[in-house]
């Protein structure tokens, strides 16, 4: 599937476009129908804007939707807030949504910020439903409110970590953001390694967003002649330090977690992103074999967006919530929609499995790995 570089020209203008959008399908749609809020924070602008705006964009073009439906008993209301990916704004945001009536707080993106929204979700009793990239803590008995769409970052780290070993890959590399969703890599990575009995890391380095601390980081680990890295950034981080690595005559493999964005990558990276490998949660936007992708595609035929692995994850836990939703009815408060939740754990959306309460390393098979080609063909 082409990763096209005009899908960002259009991603650009996806703030203004969810808003307009949003008002639109208000007037138009089921105004008639008693309304539920869902209360999303997602980082529409800063440095994880790509992502979030693909995420916060494939959410809403199915409550559209889902709007348009007459056989369904209420309108859901996806209100959008901006938290510029900084924990202390999406807790803020949480608090203002679940304060306006919000029956479900959803598709928080970002390690530190779901962190900080669930801590306020469960202090409210309210349900968590769908954040990306979110703690492996959250997975825990300790969150019985919280519901995952997609596998965990030590399910992604397993299972890149397994595809070194059974290539013969052992002396592994990781560099990641010097944040939450750095740190929390580094140590999925660490404990895949041990877990599958291979030697430790020959090199871990976090990078913050000042140039030199990438030079650091090729230094330490060029010195380490790893055969395969494995990163946990974010893509401007992620391409810096492919760019400087390649540059230094190494040739061995990069591999990261889906969080980096493949389409961002690309746009980054160019022809350079040849061979780099990411670990992707959601099915290909372009295999029409399966159907929630085949409607995801159906509507995004019918909008500005273009199609892309965060905007169909967007997607298609917007289906699943929706479709809870659904089952609730016009009683949809944040109660009665987590005990419809609870009866929803294994549920196959559209053809594609979830488990919606899948502990670590439950769901290790939800996860593909997928390399790019220079001219951004994905290849399985």
């Amino acid at each position: 599937m082409p990763l096209q570089r005009r899908r960002w020209i259009q991603w650009a203008g996806a703030g203004a476009f969810i808003a307009s959008l949003g008002r639109a399908a208000r007037a138009q749609a089921g105004a008639d129908k008693p309304a539920v809020l869902l209360g999303q924070s997602a980082p529409l602008t800063g440095p994880a804007s790509e992502i979030g705006l693909a995420y916060a964009a494939g959410a809403k073009l199915y409550v559209d939707a889902f709007n348009q439906r007459p056989d369904v008993p209420v309108r859901v209301e996806l209100r959008q807030l901006d938290d510029g990916y900084a924990a202390e704004r999406a807790a803020a945001n949480a608090r203002r949504l679940l304060q306006d009536g919000a029956a479900a707080l959803f598709g928080f993106v970002g390690t530190a910020s779901t962190a900080a929204a669930a801590a306020v979700a469960q202090q409210q009793g309210a349900v968590f439903f769908g954040p990306f990239a979110a703690p492996d803590t959250l997975r825990g008995p300790a969150h019985p409110q919280v519901y995952l769409v997609r596998p965990g970052m030590a399910d992604e780290a397993f299972k890149m970590v397994q595809h070194c070993a059974t290539i013969g890959l052992t002396r592994i590399a990781v560099v990641g953001d010097d944040d939450a969703m750095g740190r929390a890599g580094l140590e999925a990575v660490q404990h895949a390694v041990g877990e599958l009995k291979l030697p430790p890391p020959v090199a871990t380095a976090l990078l913050s967003a000042q140039a030199q601390s990438v030079d650091a980081a090729v230094a330490a680990v060029q010195k380490a002649q790893p055969q395969a890295i494995i990163q946990a950034s974010l893509f401007q981080n992620t391409a810096a330090f492919i760019q400087k690595m390649r540059q230094t005559g190494y040739a061995g493999n990069f591999l990261s977690f889906s969080a980096v964005g493949v389409g961002p990558l690309f746009f980054a990276l160019d022809k350079q992103i040849r061979g780099v490998v990411v670990s992707q949660v959601v099915p290909s936007p372009g295999n029409r074999a399966i159907p929630v992708v085949r409607e995801y595609l159906a509507a995004i035929e019918q909008s500005d967006q273009g199609a892309g692995y965060e905007s169909l994850e967007g997607f298609i836990a917007a289906k699943t919530l929706c479709e809870a939703v659904r089952r609730t009815g016009r009683g949809a408060t944040s109660a009665a929609l987590a005990r419809t939740l609870a009866g929803m754990t294994h549920y196959a959306v559209g053809g594609f499995r979830l488990n919606l309460r899948a502990g670590v390393r439950e769901a290790t098979t939800a996860i593909e790995l997928v390399s790019i080609s220079a001219d951004g063909r994905i290849i399985r």
